[in-house]
């Protein structure tokens, strides 16, 4: 038998809508080991959207149990892993019971939009009673909804994680009940696989990354705390809440698995690891992820930029304990990959996702043809929870081909409609878009954002950029490689591979039309089904 090599790595669970990988980087952030897997997704009523915390904790640990195997079978010692991170699925909502560890319902995902009437009720009472803003001093109408979005960057929607647990404390006699007695603990998907990870109900720690926080509609963005004019005004118990911590810092230990006793080092959202992972840390370099959902962040350094063109303020990354946040815009796309997925397992079009660019490819336009893909109503820059999918333009030209070259070209639109609103409140122009998911393996795809967009799209040889964000935030929190988040010289030497850029071909002329008519796409499908306050 071999002698195993010992090594230096850091390893990133990446916890993501549909699937659960475990990579494990090097110092140049080779990809040395990974596992990936799917878990079953949950539709249980028209805009429902559900996971199993269960299972994705279970998938979490198969794959770091065979991410270590196959580092073995390439001849190094599992123990040549010294730290982790965790990236996520951000706004995904967990309620757990704090006696016995186990979920109480299954976890609403961040595309759900059962909760119209829940955001309605709320912009009611904003409307009428208001938010309390200091001892005794309400905002009402617009100067609440201002205040809401002053302390958290948001707005109201059923995007928010906050949301989804009123919900579940409206609509669960279990979750209910919990909270009452006090027995509840709510968290975003990095809580949960940590809390179990570090011992579950036997010790286990109930911590929340800021970046993730900043997206419950609960944090206060310019201090990073929970807010208790939150807390009142969406009527829950200051004791579910978890720790704040940092992006990059040791929380704890591994307590059991093949890693056991190594440090998670590093948790982030998946499109805040996004952007650390494409090294965007200075003010005014943006990247566009394009998974199930694409979501644009332009980082904006210290300051907090706040959006009067639909997008929101959020926390990019904060690099240490106690120390200073760096901020984002972002400009949230709900549905980009999970169209593709749509028109092969809904429509039967294509048998696997790849196959979309090839039968993209087979016609040179959309033949007029506009899919506005608004399956869970419509995110940035719009904000429509009543919003309908819609396909305009169809006539009895129109092909399959055809319509898999619109679902391309609805992720362009709508990249550019929140590029425009991030132009606007930033008042600087994009020279280029870095980008990465599992959209951008297709030079079709890319090739029509270019074109759509009039812009240099910029490719990444190596796209694992969410997980390598949480493994440079791992790695930083013990120094390893002299990794210093905080210092992004110490990264030079970071995924280095190059990169592709795709250049705009489209005349101007051609584009602006487009752009023109897709907008007036969206406009036939607002407000399709209207949210109601009960």
């Amino acid at each position: 038998m071999s002698i195993l090599k010992q090594g230096e790595f850091v390893g990133s669970l990446d916890c993501g809508t549909t699937s659960v990988r475990f990579i494990i980087f090097d110092q140049y952030a080779n990809i040395v080991s990974q596992h990936q897997s799917e878990f079953p997704q949950y539709y249980p009523n028209p805009g429902w959207h559900e996971h199993d915390p269960e299972e994705i904790q279970e998938i979490s640990e198969q794959c770091i149990t065979q991410a270590c195997v196959k580092l073995e079978e390439a001849g190094w010692a599992k123990e040549s892993v010294k730290v982790i991170g965790i990236t996520n699925q951000r706004e995904t909502t967990v309620a757990w019971s704090r006696t016995t560890g186990k979920p109480l319902c299954k976890a609403i995902v961040w595309t759900d939009s059962r909760t119209k009437n829940t955001v309605a009720h709320f912009e009611h009472l904003l409307a009428t009673t208001g938010i309390e803003v200091e001892s005794g001093q309400f905002k009402t109408g617009e100067e609440g909804v201002e205040a809401l979005r002053d302390i958290t960057g948001l707005k109201l929607s059923t995007y928010f994680s906050g949301i989804k647990l009123r919900w579940m404390v409206d609509n669960y006699s279990k979750v209910q009940k919990a909270h009452h007695e006090d027995d509840l603990l709510f968290g975003t998907i990095e809580s949960w696989v940590v809390y179990n990870f570090t011992g579950g109900v036997h010790g286990g720690i109930h911590v929340g990354e800021v970046t993730n926080a900043s997206r419950t509609l609960l944090l206060n963005l310019h201090k990073l705390t929970w807010d208790e004019r939150l807390l009142a005004f969406f009527g829950f118990r200051r004791s579910i809440l978890p720790k704040l911590v940092s992006s990059s810092e040791v929380y704890g230990h591994l307590s059991h698995g093949p890693l056991k006793g190594v440090p998670i080092g590093g948790l982030i959202g998946d499109q805040q690891g996004a952007l650390v992972g494409n090294r965007c840390l200075r003010q005014g370099e943006a990247k566009c992820t394009y998974g199930t959902g694409a979501f644009l962040l332009f980082c904006t350094g210290k300051d907090i930029v706040n959006s009067s063109h639909g997008l929101l303020s959020t926390v990019a990354y904060q690099p240490g304990p106690g120390a200073a946040p760096v901020y984002a815009l972002e400009g949230s796309i709900g549905v980009a990959g999970s169209a593709i997925k749509w028109l092969r397992d809904s429509m039967g079009f294509i048998k696997s996702a790849s196959e979309i660019n090839t039968l993209a490819a087979s016609v040179p336009d959309s033949g007029g043809v506009f899919f506005v893909t608004a399956f869970s109503g419509l995110l940035a820059p719009y904000w429509d929870p009543g919003a309908a999918g819609l396909l305009i333009g169809l006539s009895s030209y129109t092909t399959p081909a055809h319509i898999a070259r619109a679902t391309m070209e609805a992720t362009a639109f709508q990249t550019r409609a929140v590029l425009e609103s991030m132009k606007l409140d930033s008042r600087a122009k994009l020279e280029h878009l870095k980008v990465d998911g599992g959209m951008t393996n297709g030079d079709v795809c890319m090739e029509i954002l270019a074109d759509i967009g009039g812009f240099d799209v910029v490719r990444p040889d190596m796209k694992e950029s969410t997980a390598l964000g949480s493994a440079l935030l791992a790695g930083s929190a013990i120094r390893l490689f002299g990794w210093d988040i905080s210092k992004p010289a110490t990264l030079a030497e970071v995924n280095t591979q190059g990169s592709r850029t795709f250049k705009p071909h489209m005349p101007e002329e051609d584009r602006e039309k487009g752009f023109t008519t897709w907008l007036r796409a969206v406009e036939r499908s607002k407000g399709w089904d209207e949210g109601v306050y009960e």
